[in-house]
């Protein structure tokens, strides 16, 4: 195998926010939260987003006067987009069945699939009002059938995003929150006075918002630990360097630490889109944030073969993966870690976040080794029953649980077993015995 580094990023070793101070920070934030509620949340608000509004939760004559404030081309855009997600999530419901078998004589086993009860959806707005992350999330809950969907989302210089707050409630959202970082996370998580907890928390957001999602795992659900936005670009010759410099500079501008990699067996593309990148800097409105990400954490990988590029590809497994060559199909069959494809030119990994109806929140930091993306099954538990109908099955079923169980050394496990086998066989087993 041949791989050439044309261009590297930083070393993993120095991929870091400073994570321990990070953690430190996170910690302490949602203790004090814990212990002192609201005065807490809003002492945070003040702080960090300058907003200590009379509630942070918007009344419904509060949401219907921002949503006016959104233009009908925009709210004729977001009813598409939602559309389109809503639509892919309810074939993905519908994917979803309760079963039932009776896998002995008498004997049912079965599964349901049963909504999380509450959820806290997240959408970051720091830099850029995050309108899409409430499809993403309010949504594809919704579609779900969770009956609480709590949304929360900072205030965008210094008042709601109107088209933010019109998405979350036209998503579905029962309670929105103006209420940003650890304080919305540990808020929407704990509880305080005025806001009850939730089950699960969804929905992207900075190093904070992501440490303190960490933290909480396991007091609450996630859906996934997220971490800058990442793209790929595997390209052949079929494409130019301009639609794959173009790919990657799109997801660079999300931060100052987006990994974009170029993965190709062209050396003439690798060195063409090298210089078309330098050439869309010096024209691109965000070029300030994507050519320090692109600087610190872009790539450019020349391979030798298709099979190199597959292998390089699962072993980055980056979140947005943009396939442009002559064989793109094989690489859908063959690709097994990542976060999403997106399969041919026409494709774009744009589209795919704001509009397109798949899910955009995704696995990074190689996560999609073993997690796909945000979808309707994250809200949805399934949880299996059992039931035993008739005597003899009660009995059958009963001998061998009572021998395995002794076979573990679980006494009382065994009892429950054999005080079915006395009951609804005849049999009599002594008591602590195991059942012959």
């Amino acid at each position: 195998m041949t791989v050439t580094y044309l261009k590297r990023g930083k070393p993993e070793t120095e991929r870091s926010d400073d994570d321990a101070k990070v953690r430190s920070v996170v910690e302490t934030t949602l203790a004090d939260i814990e212990t002192r509620g609201d005065v807490a949340v809003r002492e945070l608000s003040e702080k960090f987003d300058r907003f200590s509004p009379p509630s942070f939760r918007l009344s419904p004559s509060e949401i219907e006067a921002l949503m006016q404030k959104v233009s009908t081309r925009d709210m004729e855009d977001i009813r598409f987009a939602q559309a389109q997600v809503r639509r892919f999530a309810e074939a993905q419901r519908a994917s979803m069945t309760d079963i039932e078998i009776e896998s002995l004589p008498g004997v049912f086993l079965g599964h349901r699939n049963i909504p999380v009860q509450s959820v806290g959806c997240y959408v970051p707005g720091g830099k850029f009002p995050m309108v899409a992350s409430a499809h993403m999330s309010v949504l594809t809950a919704n579609v779900a059938g969770v009956p609480r969907i709590a949304a929360a989302t900072p205030p965008f210089k210094g008042a709601p995003n109107p088209a933010v707050i019109a998405a979350m409630h036209m998503g579905g959202a029962h309670e929105i929150y103006v209420l940003g970082g650890i304080q919305a996370i540990g808020a929407l998580a704990i509880g305080t006075e005025t806001i009850e907890p939730v089950h699960m928390l969804v929905g992207p957001g900075n190093a904070f918002v992501a440490e303190a999602k960490r933290q909480l795992f396991g007091r609450v659900g996630i859906d996934l630990f997220a971490g800058p936005t990442e793209t790929m670009v595997i390209a052949d010759e079929t494409v130019d360097a301009e639609m794959c410099a173009t790919d990657l500079l799109g997801q660079a501008e999300h931060g100052y630490n987006s990994p974009a990699v170029l993965l190709t067996n062209s050396r003439r593309l690798a060195e063409d889109t090298l210089a078309e990148i330098e050439r869309l800097l010096a024209i691109l409105p965000t070029a300030e944030t994507a050519r320090v990400s692109w600087a610190d954490y872009g790539e450019v990988i020349l391979c030798d073969t298709y099979d190199e590029m597959l292998a390089v590809a699962n072993d980055i497994a980056s979140e947005h993966v943009q396939v442009m060559t002559d064989r793109d199909d094989w690489f859908l069959e063959n690709m097994h870690s990542y976060g999403a494809l997106f399969l041919g030119p026409r494709t774009n990994v744009a589209n795919g976040d704001k509009v397109i109806g798949t899910n955009h929140t995704l696995p990074t930091k190689k996560a999609g080794r073993y997690t796909g993306g945000l979808w309707v099954g994250k809200f949805l538990k399934t949880h299996s029953y059992q039931r035993v109908e008739t005597d003899e099955a009660a009995a059958m079923i009963g001998e061998y649980g009572s021998r395995l169980c002794m076979l573990e050394g679980f006494v009382g496990h065994a009892e429950q077993c054999n005080v079915r086998v006395r009951r609804y066989g005849g049999r009599n087993v002594a008591y602590g015995a195991a059942a012959e």
